[in-house]
């Protein structure tokens, strides 16, 4: 698992090393990830990289699958998000970021293990996408653009894998308390702790689920979203908060 170092993936890392799994977890902070090794002792292969490099993450899955063979579920968490504009040239190189890192890491986190779990029939590959993914957000153009790509690509992969038996679960978080999530300088509607959001992302994995919005509030959100007319859209959202520019990426 990508992200496992803080939110939704340390929460995700706790939840299934509970439960006994042996787990390989990948991200920058080398410190955190050897936290959850120590709290989990055997269970824990840290693997710290960026999930942009996909030379180093075919490592780690190779390296990972010498030691315990193919995994049952793989899950591409690993995210970033910043408030960006088009308009301000140095924001370019954040929107770059944020799609190498929420799109492209995405696919290369799957890459390593789509053959072996073609070969056995079986597995999950989990992608976090975001509702952020359905509708573009004002202010956020960047985020949004890159999960409507990790929701469109898991969707082309579901469909790819079908025959082999591998299944690719989509998950759509609303707002988690995460540090993503303590910058937002508005209120969010039906937030969950990572704490409780796991146990609920861990039972759409177990189930399969093709695709699923967690709280399932913000899925009627999100529909009654999508089927707005542009101009009713527009009205509504010009005026929205926007997550600040300037806001730490991580």
């Amino acid at each position: 698992m990508t992200g496992a170092s803080s939110g939704i993936g340390q929460a995700l890392a706790e939840h299934y090393a509970a439960q006994g799994a042996q787990l390989g977890l990948c991200a920058r902070r080398a410190d955190a990830l050897q936290q959850l090794a120590a709290r989990w002792p055997g269970q824990v292969h840290c693997y710290p990289l960026d999930v942009t490099d996909a030379a180093a993450l075919r490592a780690a899955g190779e390296d990972f699958m010498a030691r315990l063979g193919v995994p049952d579920v793989v899950i591409a968490n690993a995210g970033i998000s910043r408030g960006t504009l088009s308009e301000h040239a140095e924001d370019l190189d954040v929107i770059r970021r944020i799609m190498d890192t929420n799109f492209f890491g995405m696919a290369a986190t799957f890459s390593p293990f789509i053959g072996g779990m073609r070969r056995s029939g079986r597995g999950r590959l989990v992608g976090i996408a975001s509702v952020a993914g359905i509708r573009g957000l004002p202010g956020s153009e960047a985020y949004s653009a890159s999960k409507a790509a990790a929701i469109t690509y898991l969707e082309s992969l579901r469909v790819e894998l079908r025959p082999s038996g591998v299944k690719v679960v989509t998950i759509c978080p609303g707002y988690i308390g995460t540090p993503m999530t303590a910058v937002n300088p508005f209120p969010m509607p039906f937030l969950l702790s990572a704490e409780a959001a796991a146990p609920r992302f861990a039972r759409a994995i177990e189930k399969g689920r093709s695709y699923v919005v967690i709280p399932w509030q913000m899925g009627v959100v999100a529909r009654l979203l999508r089927l707005l007319p542009n101009a009713v859209y527009d009205r509504l959202m010009v005026a929205a908060p926007r997550k600040p520019r300037q806001a730490s990426p991580e």
